[in-house]
Order: C-alpha cells, then structure tokens, then sequence
C-alpha cells in the first residue's frame, strides 16, 4: 500500500492551483472537469503517481468557503531551509490570499525548526526543515 494523493476542498480553483504552484513549486498535473456533477479536480504536486503523492483540489460548484472543523491538522512539505523558505514565499503568498503565520523556530520541545503557511482556504502547510 501507499498513499497516492490528498483531497481539499478549495473555494477558487484557479486561485488555489496558483498558491500550490507559485508559491509552494508544486506542478500542476492535471485538471479534470465534470461539470454534469458539478465539480472540478485540479492535481498538484512535486510530482505525479506512483512515485510521488499528489493533492487533489477539489472545487463544487457555487461554493466559495469551508469551514475547516477541528479534525483536520496540517499538510507538510520538506524544505532545505525555513527561514529562506518562509522569505521567498511571503510576498507571493500574501498576493495569493495566503500568509506565513507561524514564524520559523524550533518546535516546542524540541529543536527541529518548523514554520506554518496558511493558504487561501485556510488550509495549514507546515514547513519542516530537512537538511538533507
């Protein structure tokens, strides 16, 4: 078994399918449209199935918002450096509806250094430095 893709529901999928892109460098795959069914899938990722996950970005026609509820966490993407990272995104992300809102830093407890993208939805990107 292996994990193929995550699905979120975006309330603006052009929108959302340049957040991924500009902001975080994911590609986008693929789009499929279904508009007898009301719905349209965009994928994006840093690469496609089977050797990489992707995320689905799902939009339903005429609905603009989610609520995000309380079981739903973070997605996160490993990055070489945080805090240059969280510097070069910031600009494009604010001009996208998203936003750096937690700051690079060692996570409590710990000392491995993190920080946290908001993305247009309101989906939280939590960055993880991975030197390697």
């Amino acid at each position: 078994m292996r994990l193929l893709h995550t699905m979120i529901r975006v309330g603006n999928l052009p929108r959302s399918i340049a957040f991924y892109t500009q902001v975080l460098g994911m590609k986008h795959l693929r789009t499929t449209e279904r508009p007898d069914q009301k719905y349209d899938l965009a994928f994006v990722g840093y690469g496609s199935n089977p050797e990489h996950a992707e995320i689905e970005l799902t939009y339903n026609y005429g609905v603009e918002s989610y609520e995000q509820g309380s079981a739903f966490g973070h997605l996160a993407i490993g990055v070489a450096d945080v805090a240059a990272t969280c510097a070069a995104l910031r600009d494009k992300a604010a001009a996208l509806g998203g936003a750096v809102t937690r700051e690079p830093g060692p996570v409590k407890g710990g000392s491995t250094v993190i920080a946290f993208v908001t993305d247009p939805d309101g989906y939280k990107i939590e960055l993880i430095e991975r030197r390697d």
